[in-house]
């Protein structure tokens, strides 16, 4: 199976855009008002110092369209400086339209009339929006540091009306499409996306009439901003990651358009840490760009809003309000370099035969689904890509709403409680064909029509389930054991893996099956089947009685847990080929592979303390520094380290 790794292009050139969301110290977003070009210069000069060759930049929209049909020419003039010093240094920077929204407040143009008017359906206000973007580009569009063009910054939020937190679909996608055509009328022939966030409903489950679906058919790269704070360390250093995997929906690149962390939420080595972490591992994930949010700290602007109500926005700088470098830029600066040296824009990552099935139920409200059904498969879909992770097993997602993918040997469906009944056929042809199907049981996290939605199950697995109807089946011990009967790929009869049951009153339940055919290969504590194997034609389906990553999505500090021992031998059974693997989970990794035949190996940390790491090559070869220098067995990471290997067969 292919995984996403297309690369934004200039012309015919693929590039890899690595820099900052920039506004000046000057002022913050004001910084138009009080333009200074020698602070400007300085504050690039230390970016580019540090690797960084892209801003992501704002045009204020009541400084710069001070009127319905007037826009400001001493603005523009600011910002064409501001153009000519990125040039200065060797950078370029990717302007931004529509910014009404920024730090956690909101503002208007004068002119706007009211929240009241609607910025996606009022024909008049659209076209006003139309006009100016159309403008801007007119006056920008032949400048060569001009890189790419945004609709809008995080526009979900500054769109939304009193009353109504979700605009139409529809209204949405007119006024997106309204939008990219200003950019091309006014002679943009640079990359363009809407800087809505990527926030739609076919990356987070949540419906804000942006579809990341129907607009990455108008737009030439998808830009996730992602800020999610977590309970579990490893989802949180692959929160990026996952959400770079969703964005893909729309087949387009996809660059991490804002990241990042607040300094006076973290200290100084966990902002280093988590920097590193979201950058390889969105790296691994198929992002192809990087852009972090954002330049520089601004101590001196406690008076001026959004600072003056939300201080903390003051500290989001990758440089202090003096310019110096903080832990984020040096982790940006390293990252630059790993980049040049394999020469990242001509790589691209390797297929595999893993493929992790995303329901269709994420995506869609179908007849009486509820939302909760959607945050339930997002959950749980996350939680089984970090043990596939954990797993040293690449995966693809496969999304039902596209149709699945047909040429994997393994297909995971984590505990997913909805697929549409047609694909459930289809799984068992795969199967049939010689594919393996895994899937754990979940009963929902409400009780309207709890317990699967699945046709036949009993002849998909070889078993016959005990469900009593408007009953689930409680789990009542804190721990599950899971004793093997037989050997399961690199499990040994007679091993048990342990995992902590969690869930609400609906979730927190097995599947009680009697074998009709299946062969047990581990029970419970009590002497239930927990996970049983059936032949299937060529293949075969496994089923897991338990929702194990179900129960690990709703738990802290959980990760890693032993539902990564099931998916490794899960994808020795099914014959998934692996170049890398450690056996450790808390080292992820990876390989990307270049054009001209040379490959790369990741290997990510999730450990706290420096930590040994001896790489296993399945299919041989050895490891030598992408630097340079003798090849090597084994190496040591630092805390949360990263260490990217050439990997010689």
């Amino acid at each position: 199976m292919r995984r996403n790794s297309a690369k934004v292009t200039v012309g015919d050139r693929p590039v890899a855009w690595l820099g900052a969301n920039f506004w000046s110290r000057t002022g913050g977003p004001l910084m138009w008002r009080s333009y200074d070009p020698a602070v400007v210069r300085d504050e690039l000069r230390v970016l580019a110092e540090h690797g960084l060759r892209q801003t992501r930049s704002f045009f204020y929209w009541p400084d710069f369209h001070p009127e319905p049909s007037t826009v400001d020419e001493e603005k523009v003039a600011h910002y064409r400086d501001f153009l000519d010093a990125h040039a200065e240094f060797g950078m370029s920077s990717i302007p931004t339209f529509i910014v009404g929204h920024m730090s956690g407040e909101n503002w208007d143009p004068a002119w706007r009339g009211g929240i009241e008017r609607d910025l996606y359906a009022d024909v008049w206000l659209v076209s006003r929006q139309a006009w100016f973007v159309e403008q801007m580009v007119r006056r920008l569009h032949d400048h060569p540091a001009v890189a790419g063009w945004l609709i809008s910054n995080e526009m979900p939020i500054y769109g939304r009306r009193r009353g109504q937190p979700t605009a139409p679909r529809s209204d949405v996608t007119s006024w997106a499409t309204l939008m990219v055509q200003a950019v091309r009328a006014g002679g943009g022939h640079q990359p363009v996306s809407l800087g809505d966030g990527a926030w739609g409903i076919e990356v987070t489950g949540e419906d804000n009439g942006f579809s990341v679906r129907e607009t990455g058919e108008l737009v030439d790269f998808v830009g996730p901003h992602v800020y999610k704070m977590e309970s579990d360390q490893v989802r949180q250093h692959l929160n990026a990651a996952f959400l770079c995997e969703l964005a893909a929906v729309a087949n387009k690149p996809v660059v991490l358009e804002e990241f990042g962390l607040s300094t006076d939420f973290v200290s100084e080595p966990n902002q280093g840490h988590y920097y590193r972490q979201s950058l390889h591992n969105s790296l691994l994930a198929g992002a192809t760009g990087w852009i972090a949010w954002n330049n520089t700290d601004y101590d001196h602007l406690n008076t001026q809003d959004p600072y003056r109500h939300h201080p903390f926005e003051m500290h989001f700088g990758i440089t202090t309000n003096t310019g110096v470098p903080k832990e984020p830029l040096r982790e940006l600066d390293a990252f630059a370099k790993v980049l040049t040296e394999v020469d990242f824009v001509n790589t691209h990552r390797v297929d595999t035969d893993a493929a992790l099935v995303v329901s269709s139920y994420l995506e869609r409200d179908y007849p009486i689904s509820t939302a909760p059904d959607r945050a339930l498969v997002f959950h749980t879909l996350r939680q089984g890509y970090v043990a596939a992770r954990e797993a040293h097993l690449p995966v693809a997602l496969t999304r039902e709403e596209d149709g699945l993918a047909t040429d994997a040997k393994l297909y995971l469906l984590p505990s997913t409680r909805q697929i549409l009944a047609p694909t459930w056929l289809q799984l068992h042809e795969f199967a049939n064909d010689g594919a393996v199907v895994y899937l754990s049981y979940c009963s929902g996290e409400h009780a309207f029509h709890r317990g699967p939605w699945f046709q036949k199950l009993n002849d998909m697995f070889g078993v016959e389930h005990q469900l009593a109807y408007g009953l689930n089946n409680p789990i009542d011990d804190d721990v599950v054991e899971f004793t093997f009967t037989e050997d399961f790929g690199a499990i040994k009869a007679g091993e048990t893996l342990r995992f902590t049951a969690a869930g609400n009153e609906n979730s927190r339940a097995y599947l009680p099956v009697r074998p009709r055919g299946a062969t047990v290969v581990a029970t419970d504590q009590h002497g239930n089947p927990a996970l049983l194997r059936y032949r299937v034609g060529a293949g075969e389906t496994i089923l897991c009685t338990y929702p194990l990553e179900h129960m690990a999505s709703k738990q802290g500090r959980v990760n890693p847990e032993d539902t990564h021992r099931i998916y490794d031998a899960l994808a020795t059974v099914a014959g998934v080929a692996r170049a890398v693997t450690v056996d450790d989970p808390s080292v992820f990794t990876d390989v990307l592979a270049h054009t001209d035949g040379r490959r790369f190996a990741w290997f990510v940390s999730q450990h706290a303390a420096e930590h040994k790491v001896t790489p296993v090559l399945p299919g041989g070869g050895t490891l030598r520094p992408i630097g340079g220098g003798e090849s090597v067995s084994q190496f040591t990471l630092p805390a949360y380290g990263v260490g990217v290997y050439a990997l010689e067969v």
